[in-house]
């Protein structure tokens, strides 16, 4: 029996309101290999201490707000998320990042829901916060073990094209929705007879009945799963939401072959060496922290296949110069007629 557990047997059963600070904030903490760590930009309410502004996010690892009996049933401490550490945000007023420690008990193997649900499920909306943004993620790699990641990976997908070399060229068939059969049969072959690598299905493309003869042509083609960078309600707000750069790392996870990662020139955000961050965490199979990219984390992904990152939106042929060597591991996507 540990101290803890005998402490409360002699003690008793006591409710009320626990002491965040008290409950989640362990500046001692010395974190573990097998946790998964996770950086936040906490804005605090006014008057709310920060310390216990980021204990309420840490409480969604296994609480509430209040004492229960059956705390004395299981050992807290073990189970409990940890805030480590508190810095303050440079030029920012009132304004920090936390980073919080879980334990990997409380996830489920090869679930990104779960652990989503875990780690934001329901911070978003707590008083004391102002504004909450999920940063980074470090995944531990005995959890890494247990997705299948991407099918296919790089260098699969380019033996199986045969181009080296080069960055691969694609594009997004347009209109979008409302093109027949034929149609759109013939926007695609003249795409890949003009020299295109891949085309793409627009992400409204799901299973209207107008599209039902995609149902057909999509087993007669090879094909790859793309993942959209949409909803930047989620991702594009400075202060509050979940940075893309935790999306890309989950999506990695579940499975994603290409991933839209826009890109420093176009019509979509995206500041350069931010973008390249998220574009190494998204191909590379270890990754150093670097704050200067926004990598909070060194990410180790114990050869887990990479996802191909496609620089989308509002791009031509006249941006490619300013493309850096290093984007030939990345997509160019155009739309057909908008753009190309």
């Amino acid at each position: 029996m540990s101290p803890q557990t005998e402490t409360k047997a002699s003690v008793g059963f006591k409710a009320g309101v626990k002491d965040y600070k008290l409950t989640y904030y362990t500046p001692d903490y010395e974190t573990k290999d097998t946790d998964i760590l996770a950086a936040f930009r906490v804005t605090p309410q006014p008057g709310v201490p920060p310390e216990e502004a980021v204990c309420r996010v840490a409480e969604s690892s296994i609480g509430t707000w209040t004492t229960v009996w059956t705390d004395g049933l299981t050992s807290l401490d073990r189970y409990k998320g940890r805030c480590y550490h508190i810095e303050p945000v440079a030029g920012e007023e009132n304004q920090y990042i936390a980073y919080v420690a879980y334990p990997l008990d409380l996830f489920e193997e090869g679930s990104v829901t779960n652990m989503f649900t875990s780690i934001v499920g329901n911070v978003f909306g707590f008083k004391a916060l102002r504004a909450l943004r999920l940063e980074d993620l470090r995944i531990p790699t005995s959890y890494i073990k247990t997705f299948q990641g991407p099918p296919h990976g790089i260098q699969v997908e380019r033996d199986k094209l045969n181009k080296y070399g080069r960055p691969l060229l694609g594009c997004t068939i347009k209109p979008k929705l409302g093109l027949s059969a034929k149609n759109y049969g013939r926007a695609v072959y003249e795409c890949l007879r003009g020299g295109l690598d891949f085309t793409k299905d627009d992400e409204n493309g799901d299973s209207l009945q107008i599209l039902a003869w995609l149902i057909i042509a999509g087993i007669m083609v090879y094909s790859f799963i793309y993942i959209v960078q949409c909803m930047q309600l989620i991702d594009g707000q400075k202060n509050h939401g979940m940075h893309f750069r935790v999306l890309a790392k989950a999506l990695r996870l579940s499975g994603g072959d290409h991933v839209h990662s826009c890109i420093v020139v176009g019509k979509l955000e995206g500041e350069r060496e931010i973008t390249l961050g998220f574009v190494d965490l998204s191909r590379d199979d270890f990754i150093e922290k670097d704050r200067s990219r926004g990598i909070y984390f060194t990410q180790d992904w114990v050869s887990l296949p990479g996802v191909l990152a496609c620089c989308f939106g509002g791009i031509h042929v006249w941006h490619m110069p300013r493309f850096r060597p290093k984007s030939l591991e990345m997509i160019p996507y155009f739309n057909l007629v908008e753009e190309l």
